[in-house]
């Protein structure tokens, strides 16, 4: 087994790995950049150490971290999800160092990793997917390659992932208009301005399945999540089980995903993405080799700890369960509690939090490291915390989020808890109904109503104070 992991990644998700760590007996080292010293996840390992330089470099380097973990001797490298979660000479590296990376090997991770890749891998699995292109080196080559497919096609990384270099063109006009804005933006998030477009599915469901698979054969899926609500093509709220998939597809979509990690010899965990319309057609959209950041909903509906799994698999044990043993027991709901100004089109904030109180009660669960007076870093992702709420039915886990959204104070700066309340409180979202276009053909979800923080009340005082002594 192993005895110590050394944390690649800051944050909720490096607290979330520790917690894992502590309840196994292992004992956790984490990373930290000077901008996160102040940072929970720092103090609740075991130990903890500078890298860098900068605020991000250190994060991103596989040397300098798989220097810090053999100094310390840790016998594993958990990275987590970002940063350097999908590099497989990372993964690489820590073979060669005889150091265990927590995940596939960096083999896998290539050949599931690259869309284009494993699209074709599952096209020759017989798994359903869309039409589209091979990488694309020009505009002409797309408009040639989109009269093939049939507008609308959308725009995508091979490497990509969050969002980044996706862009839907309706017509010739918006193909050519895109095609060097995509390429722009995946040279600068990936280091590879390689881009494909594939035919663009209307408002159908993001639907992705959780899998583990470890080392003695065994493949299991722990049921599917639907990540339908999104904005910029970015998942601001998780659910599981889907309320769209009946059991013949939910059986069908497991079977497939199976198959794909079993013809990759995978090891570890691992989600597989689908599209999903309203007649329960299918298509294979692409793998993510890592652990999700909605990995939550799925632990509460399973009771299945899906990181402690991880860690066990790496060790070379057999997975702890069977596929008989996985069973959904109600529904999970995960909000996405970032940094954010959703009026002011989503624009991340920084600054120094001056009131933090979380929810609680009956199936509540808190992923986060913020606190009253932490200063949020302007270097890093916008998310603060993830709210995660369970009940015996989709009615009762509403009431339930509406509840929790309601409890949950965050001063100091602007945050989309507000909106995702106003969402949560949407009829439509009430009664199930909402698909990948929900937060586009909802733009008056912005229309919320937001305590005036103290900071803005002294600001207006003290102008309307001012004009009065000038009068």
């Amino acid at each position: 087994m192993i005895k110590k992991v050394l944390v690649a990644n800051r944050s909720e998700i490096a607290s979330r790995i520790i917690r894992a760590c502590k309840e196994l007996g292992i004992n956790s080292v984490a990373i930290y950049s000077e901008e996160d010293s102040t940072a929970l996840y720092v103090r609740k390992a075991d130990e903890a150490y500078l890298v860098g330089p900068g605020p991000i470099e250190g994060y991103m380097n596989p040397y300098r971290i798989i220097d810090v973990a053999k100094r310390v001797n840790a016998d594993a490298i958990h990275p987590g999800y970002g940063f350097l979660a999908e590099n497989p000479e990372f993964a690489k590296q820590c073979k060669l160092h005889n150091i265990i990376f927590i995940g596939p090997d960096s083999d896998c991770m290539k050949r599931l990793g690259n869309k284009l890749e494993a699209k074709s891998l599952a096209e020759k699995l017989g798994i359903p997917v869309l039409p589209g292109s091979k990488n694309l080196e020009s505009p002409e080559e797309s408009i040639i390659a989109a009269e093939k497919i049939g507008y609308p096609v959308i725009f995508k990384s091979p490497m990509g992932g969050g969002g980044r270099g996706m862009r839907v063109a309706r017509n010739e006009k918006e193909l050519k208009k895109f095609f060097p804005i995509v390429r722009m933006e995946t040279k600068n998030f990936f280091d590879d301005d390689s881009v494909y477009i594939e035919k663009y599915l209307e408002n159908p469901h993001h639907i992705e399945f959780q899998m583990l698979s470890d080392s003695h054969g065994k493949i299991v899926h722990l049921f599917e999540r639907d990540c339908s609500i999104q904005r910029r093509h970015q998942k601001i709220i998780e659910i599981a089980p889907s309320l769209l998939l009946n059991d013949k597809t939910r059986q069908k979509i497991g079977e497939c995903s199976k198959m794909l990690l079993n013809e990759c010899g995978y090891e570890n965990a691992c989600t597989i993405e689908y599209l999903v319309d309203r007649d329960m057609n299918f298509y294979f959209m692409e793998a993510n080799t890592r652990l999700q950041v909605e990995h939550t909903v799925t632990e509460e509906i399973t009771g299945i700890d899906i990181v402690q799994e991880q860690i066990k698999i790496a060790s070379g044990m057999p997975l702890s369960i069977n596929q008989e043993d996985v069973h959904i027991h109600g529904f999970a709901i995960e909000c996405r509690i970032n940094a954010e100004n959703p009026k002011n089109g989503f624009l991340p904030n920084t600054g120094m939090i001056t009131a933090y109180y979380s929810p609680g009660g009956i199936g509540v669960r808190i992923d986060g490291t913020v606190y009253k007076d932490y200063i949020i870093p302007e270097y890093y992702d916008s998310l603060l915390a993830k709210l995660t709420v369970r009940g015996r039915s989709w009615d009762e886990t509403v009431r339930r989020l509406k509840r929790a959204l309601g409890e949950f104070v965050i001063r100091g700066i602007k945050t989309t808890l507000p909106y995702l309340l106003e969402i949560a409180m949407y009829p439509d979202f009430e009664k199930g109904i909402f698909d990948i276009s929900f937060i586009d053909s909802h733009p008056g979800l912005l229309n919320y109503k937001q305590d005036l923080l103290m900071e803005d009340l002294a600001a207006i005082i003290g102008t309307t104070v001012g004009a009065y002594e000038g009068l």
